[in-house]
Order: structure tokens, then sequence, then C-alpha cells
């Protein structure tokens, strides 16, 4: 049995398929081992070679006490990754296993090429799991079966097949009572959210509609929304969607890790390209507040602005910066587009864009080829933002 070990801790892996083929990496669930993935490993070995971890307290790998976190996990992963010979590779994650390849990314992205993250959160309750260790540590693992079965599988796959369902129960009673708190304590402590917009590496988030443990809605949306250029797809399916849609899942993973990495590079960097144009124009403060804000139905509309207007048009080297700024206000002064005039009026007299003389006479201009009207509400609204930023009442 092969064998990493770091810090003392022993953590078993195996290799499946072809070693030229292009590395993927498995994480399991808490709970659950590296059999998790049997369904999937058929159809994902014909095309990868396939790295499959227990993670620290679960399966054959050791299980210390104490608390983990996710950093723990992830540098076990690369001790993994060193002694299976893999220097570079794509990571898939269910639950426990997606949070460890957030942190990979995070602190190894030199190691990491793609992340799927499958059924999965970055923000979870710590309350209940700081509950639930503390049971796990009273009682045994015992004590919380009932809730994590109730959780793993949709009602209707229970239902239909036991056999899948008693077995996973067996194995999560069979765990070490040690792994099962240590690793709850880095689902308890995790903290990725705010660092994943940092993220420019393709990203496919796997939703379950029947995932009752991390449901889409406020764990998987956020993901999406905080990674750009990340894609989504829905499986019909509870938590662990390896068990109960393998081939499925195992579709997914393919759809995603063949397609075109040319473009898919090349779309990552013009997003960058943009957001450091979007940054220099608007400034942090605002482009941050504006990707907090996206949502899984607004990120799309926010990559494709960042990487069109902001990388493409705004990356031009036609015009000098001061121009293209006031054409922009030119332009959303004719068109009545307020808020947008207001942002580029701000940014261009607070960064150093453009001069106030500049700006009164593209106004002088705007008055006499878009119309008075149009001026004179622009004259008004810049007024009023010269003097919030003089410090002066309007």
């Amino acid at each position: 049995m092969p064998f990493a070990t770091r810090d003392g801790v022993r953590l078993y892996w195996r290799l499946d398929g072809d070693d030229a083929a292009p590395p993927l990496v498995l994480l399991n669930s808490i709970g659950t081992d590296m059999a998790l993935w049997a369904g999937c490993v058929p159809a994902l070995a014909g095309r990868y070679r396939v790295l499959r971890i227990d993670t620290r307290g679960h399966g054959a790998s050791d299980a210390p006490g104490g608390d983990y976190d996710l950093p723990m996990l992830a540098a076990d992963v690369i001790a993994v990754m060193d002694a299976a010979g893999v220097d570079r590779a794509a990571v898939a994650g269910v639950s426990l296993g997606g949070m460890i390849a957030m942190q990979l990314a995070l602190d190894h992205g030199e190691r990491i090429t793609a992340l799927a993250l499958i059924c999965t959160s970055a923000t979870m309750d710590a309350a209940a799991w700081g509950d639930r260790i503390a049971t796990v540590r009273r009682d045994g693992i015992a004590g919380i079966a009932d809730l994590a079965m109730d959780r793993f599988l949709s009602t209707g796959f229970a239902a239909t097949h036991p056999a899948e369902a008693a077995s996973l129960r067996r194995g999560l009673i069979a765990m070490a009572d040690a792994g099962y708190a240590g690793a709850g304590a880095a689902i308890r402590d995790m903290a990725v959210i705010d660092r994943l917009p940092g993220l420019a590496l393709p990203v496919l988030v796997v939703a379950g509609d029947g995932d009752r443990s991390t449901p889409f809605a406020g764990h998987g949306e956020r993901i999406a929304a905080a990674i750009p250029h990340s894609e989504t797809v829905h499986l019909a399916v509870g938590h662990l969607a390896p068990v109960e849609a393998p081939q499925a899942l195992a579709g997914a993973l393919i759809a995603f890790l063949t397609r075109d990495a040319a473009t898919d590079a090349a779309a990552a960097t013009l997003f960058e390209a943009g957001l450091v144009n979007r940054r220099r124009i608007l400034g942090d403060a605002w482009v941050d507040a504006s990707l907090a804000r996206r949502t899984d139905f607004t990120a799309d509309f926010q990559a494709m602005i960042t990487r069109i207007a902001w990388g493409e048009i705004w990356g031009r080297p036609g015009l000098d910066e001061a121009t293209r700024r006031l054409l922009v206000v030119a332009i959303t002064a004719s068109l009545g587009r307020w808020e947008e005039f207001g942002l580029h009026v701000r940014a261009g007299l607070s960064r150093g864009g453009f001069t106030r003389d500049a700006l009164k006479e593209v106004l002088m201009q705007t008055a006499i080829y878009a119309g008075v009207p149009a001026a004179n509400t622009a004259f008004a609204e810049a007024g009023r933002i010269i003097a919030e930023l003089e410090g002066t009442d309007s």
C-alpha cells in the first residue's frame, strides 16, 4: 500500500490510469474515504492519471487527535502529489474535499491547474459544526451517524438503494472518532470565501439539486459568485454526487477538463488584465464592493464586462486614458446614464484622471451636441460630486 508521510502522519493514496495521462486528484468528503469515487474511476481513468487520497483522519490514513485545519489538509495533498510524482494537477473534491481544493488553489496555486468543487461550501455554520465536534468527542461517531446519513443522500436515492446507504453507514461508523472530529474542526474554522475572487484558474461548481447539507442556494452560489469566470453544473443528486450519479459526474468533469485549455487561459488572462484596468480607473474599494455583490445570476455578466469592456476596450492603445475617461463622461451624460456618469466623474476627479477644467469643457461640448437639458443635469450632478470631494455642501 502506498503511503506518504508528513509530520509523522501516514497518508494513503492510490493511482489509476495511464502514467502519461494528465493528472487528476480526487478528494473525499468528511466521513468517507477514497472509495467514494469508485463509481467514477473507470470513466476518469480512461483519460486521466487519477490520484485518490484518503484525507487525514479517514480510511487507511492516520487519524491523529486534535483539530485539523484546511492549510494542514492542503499541505497533506501536496505531500501525496510529491510522493506520487505529480507536479501539477486538476483537483476535484466533494464537500470537505472541495474545501481542501479551494485551500490548495489559494496556498499552492502553482501546483493546481483547475478545480471542480462538488456539493461543497466556503461558509459553513461554525456553531453547528462546533456542536457536532463536541458530540463526536463525547459520544463517538455513533452520536451523529443519523444526522450525517440523513444529509449524505437524497431521500429518493436512499430509499431505492438501501445497500449503498448501508455501506456508507458502515464506513462512517467504522471511522476513527478523532479523525472525524479533527476534520470537522477544519470545516468549522475554514476562512476561504474572502480570498476566492483572487483565483484565476478554471473552476467548475457542481451543485446537487437534492443536497441538503450544502444546498446550492447559500453555498454553491456563493462560491460561483466569488470566483471570476467559474461555471456551474447542476445534477439531480444529494450531497454525495459520486455515489448517486457517478457517470453523470464523471461526464461533467471530463467535459470541463477537456475544454480548449488555450481558450480558458486566454479568457483568464483577459479577465485579469481587465480587472487591473478596472481597479486603476475606478479604485479598489468600488471594484471590491462590486465583486462582493455578484450572485450566480450576475456573475457571468460581471466577468463579461471585465473581460470585454475593461480588458479589450480600455486596454486598446489608440487613445490616452484621460481621453477615454472624458469620452465616457460625455456619452453617459448624452444618454442620461446618470449612475455611470457619476461613477466616472467621481473616479476621474478623485484619482487624477482628468481636471475640473477638462470636465467643464466636455460638458460644454455636450450641451451643444447632445442638448442643454442633458448638460444642465450633468453640470448639476458633477457639481454635487465636486462639493462632496471638497467636503462642502452642494
